[in-house]
């Protein structure tokens, strides 16, 4: 995962978008997972987060069993699910055969401005 300490994502391949958690690409971050992205990368990240956060509760879940049964850092878990990360997609595939949940966005769809 990428974690934002000031530094990360500043030099990454996919440009300047991820130098931000996901969650600040969102109208109100403490609406985060529930409220939609305009930045495809980030909605991507937030359906993950909000499907993986229905998994767990469904299962009755906690973030170290996640963690222990994933292979998946407990912090890791937890910056996923409050958007302060960019998962990787060892993480989601981990997490997902774990939960056994579909956790990959069906298709992320984000209207763009012609004039870009």
């Amino acid at each position: 995962m990428i974690h934002f300490n000031g530094q990360d994502g500043a030099s990454m391949v996919g440009g300047r978008a991820r130098v931000r958690p996901p969650r600040d690409l969102t109208d109100d971050p403490e609406a985060w997972p529930r409220l939609a992205s305009a930045d495809v990368g980030a909605e991507a990240v937030r359906e993950i987060s909000r499907r993986l956060a229905d998994s767990l509760a469904e299962r009755k879940l906690s973030l170290r069993q996640a963690a222990a049964g994933s292979g998946v850092n407990r912090q890791a878990i937890a910056d996923l699910l409050a958007g302060r990360s960019w998962p990787d997609v060892a993480t989601v595939a981990r997490l997902g055969a774990f939960t056994r949940t579909g956790l990959w966005p069906d298709g992320v769809v984000v209207e763009r401005d012609e004039g870009h």
